[in-house]
């Protein structure tokens, strides 16, 4: 663990294989480990790049909540690269991580080859209704920690999937979230879920983007269809693909097909020259 963050914050990150490289940016219920079937696979011809954001140990958790926003997570993917001297990545963030990723990508487009977004979107379509369960989930974890927030997602319809297709990695999923911090999530879920705007607040900035964008999600990952579309229309150099019977956890629920696509447009805009 280094000192990455422009601000101080120390992170947690891993790497494996050769170039080119592919940065991996988690979701809120992940960490590094959630792109392990992905690792195991792009490795042989990709160095693959993850990390833990602020407040998911062995990152640093900060105290206060005004170290946790949506810029802040883009300036961690900035501070990454940086770190290990890497000039241009393909990027693959999933939920949470695809919004900082896309962001990433909107702030420092001659850093990105491509850009890979999973499951993005959720509160897209009803903001004040997402701001209300995001405290909502943050008082949760304050009062019950961890516990209480795995028992909570076990109960959305969207996770349910992973744990009736892959239990195996449903069980892993769980685990890797009991040893996470309250704090660091209550504070995430404040600072960074809670505050971001919509998706379509950047129509403008995505019309102009020129990047290869591969928009993945989940058939019924409901909250993330209409935000998907709109980004599939919107973006220049985009493509769509919703994986039938599948839900928010996709590279984990079908990690074989969703390996298959992902490794495909990557080669493709690596051939390309991005």
């Amino acid at each position: 663990m280094s000192q990455l963050a422009g601000d101080g914050v120390k992170l947690y990150y891993e790497e494996r294989g050769a170039r080119p490289p592919v940065l991996f940016v988690h979701e809120y219920g992940g960490s590094c480990r959630s792109f392990d079937l992905q690792v195991d696979v792009f490795s042989s011809r990709y160095r693959c790049i993850s990390f833990n954001a602020r407040g998911y140990p062995p990152s640093e958790v900060p105290a206060s909540v005004d170290d946790y926003s949506q810029d802040k997570a883009v300036s961690e993917i900035a501070a990454v690269l940086d770190r290990l001297g890497i000039g241009k990545a393909h990027l693959m963030g999933v939920s949470m991580g695809a919004a900082s990723s896309l962001q990433f990508a909107l702030k420092e487009p001659a850093r990105v080859a491509s850009v890979t977004l999973v499951g993005i979107g959720s509160g897209s379509d009803d903001p004040a209704s997402f701001r209300e369960t995001a405290e909502a989930t943050a008082k949760l974890l304050d009062s019950g920690g961890m516990a209480a927030l795995v028992e909570q997602m076990g109960q959305n319809p969207s996770r349910r999937r992973l744990r009736d297709k892959n239990p195996q990695e449903y069980r892993r999923f769980v685990e890797q979230l009991l040893a996470m911090s309250p704090l660091g999530h209550a504070n995430t879920m404040r600072g960074v879920q809670a505050r971001r705007p919509p998706l379509y607040a950047h129509e403008t900035r995505l019309a102009s983007l020129r990047l290869p964008v591969l928009v993945v999600v989940g058939e019924e990952d409901t909250g993330c269809r209409k935000p998907s579309d709109f980004l599939q229309r919107t973006l220049p150099d985009s493509r769509l693909h919703v994986i039938r019977e599948t839900g928010h956890c996709v590279n984990l629920e079908e990690p074989a097909e969703f390996n298959r696509l992902c490794l495909g447009f990557i080669d493709q805009a690596q051939a390309a020259g991005r």
